[in-house]
């Protein structure tokens, strides 16, 4: 049988341990497996662009396990009141090849994304911060504030969209949680007045929503709208000024904000993430340098989120299962699990009422 993950079952699991407690136990996954990095098989996410959108599939094998995630992303969905992200994915055994765990990943990539810039955040932000910004009210936002207030407990959240009902529904959804919420009038003021900064737009080319003279001495920039290739959130001078951090240096030169450096953009970069976690690379080396997390989201993440949540609901019995596969009394004989089709096409006679079916008209 094979485990079966629900919006509810995931809802049901977090209700249990806590917002704070999850995205907590989430990081440890993502840096157990960020400084494993080296024991997993990795390619680029395969995209196909088709109607104004991507559909991607984004796989990765460790040892024992390999993991893959569909996920889409149509910025134009909202004209039609559905996510513009919806995501899947499979967790299997490298031993057997066996399914273990088919899950939702709508709300999981909004969950992995916001641990994982949090995460970010620990290791390449100044270590006191007092306040957050962030530029984009849409899915993510709330996630993304919430993750980082688990790591900084930080007393001001400074937020700004385009969309003024975005920004009421981010008020909204996180009054009462332990900081004070300050509207913005513009980007820029989010910019000047945030020590960490975090922007997740739904911009579907190259867009300039921070300029570089906007940047103070010190700050740390997370960048997750950015994440297909033309599809960018920062002035290209900013690059040039700041240390910055990628994930997997081969999917960030084509996906990410280094896309627009052209030839010699990994020149720019100062890591990948797990060398950061795992402390082989020294990023920032004085509180004025100023950061940046290049995210494009990578597989890896969907892979510890999977892992988690699989280890999670088995330790909780919060599932679903399924019988996916055939369940075979001899493995040579696949066959047989046709049998009582094959019986009704036949016309045996506790199947009558199939035997003369037009079932291709």
């Amino acid at each position: 049988m094979t485990t079966i993950l629900t919006t509810k079952n995931i809802q049901e699991i977090i209700q249990i341990i806590g917002f704070e407690n999850f995205i907590l136990g989430l990081i440890r996954y993502l840096e157990t497996d960020y400084v494993n990095w080296h024991e997993f098989e990795k390619t680029p996410r395969i995209a196909f662009y088709k109607n104004k959108g991507v559909m991607e599939l984004m796989p990765i094998c460790g040892p024992d396990l390999f993991a893959f995630k569909y996920v889409n992303g149509h910025p134009d969905n909202v004209k039609l009141n559905k996510p513009t992200v919806i995501g899947l994915g499979m967790l299997t055994s490298t031993s057997t090849g066996e399914p273990l765990m088919i899950s939702e990943m709508t709300l999981l990539t909004a969950l992995r994304t916001a641990a994982t810039s949090s995460m970010a955040s620990k290791f390449l932000a100044n270590k006191i911060i007092s306040n957050f910004g962030i530029i984009g009210c849409g899915s993510q936002s709330e996630f993304q504030t919430l993750a980082h207030f688990a790591n900084f407990k930080f007393k001001q959240v400074f937020y700004y969209d385009l969309d003024k009902s975005a920004m009421h529904k981010f008020k909204r959804n996180l009054n009462n949680q332990g900081f004070d919420l300050i509207p913005c009038s513009t980007a820029q003021e989010v910019v000047l007045k945030s020590q960490i900064v975090t922007t997740a737009t739904a911009c579907t080319e190259s867009q300039e929503v921070i300029k570089a003279d906007w940047l103070q001495p010190g700050q740390h920039l997370n960048c997750i709208g950015g994440d297909s290739p033309n599809k960018t959130e920062l002035d290209l001078n900013i690059l040039y000024k700041v240390k910055t951090v990628v994930e997997y240096l081969p999917q960030t030169l084509h996906e990410g904000e280094i896309q627009n450096l052209g030839h010699g953009a990994e020149e720019y970069v100062s890591a990948e993430l797990w060398e950061v976690i795992k402390k082989t690379k020294k990023v920032r080396t004085s509180i004025q340098d100023i950061t940046l997390f290049d995210s494009v989201g990578f597989a890896l993440e969907d892979y510890s989120v999977l892992r988690y949540l699989y280890d999670l609901a088995n330790k909780l019995k919060i599932f679903n299962s399924m019988e996916i596969t055939p369940q075979l009394k001899d493995c040579k004989d696949l066959y047989s699990s046709l049998t009582p089709i094959t019986h009704a096409y036949l016309g045996f006679p506790d199947n009558s009422h199939y035997k003369n079916a037009k079932i291709f008209e």
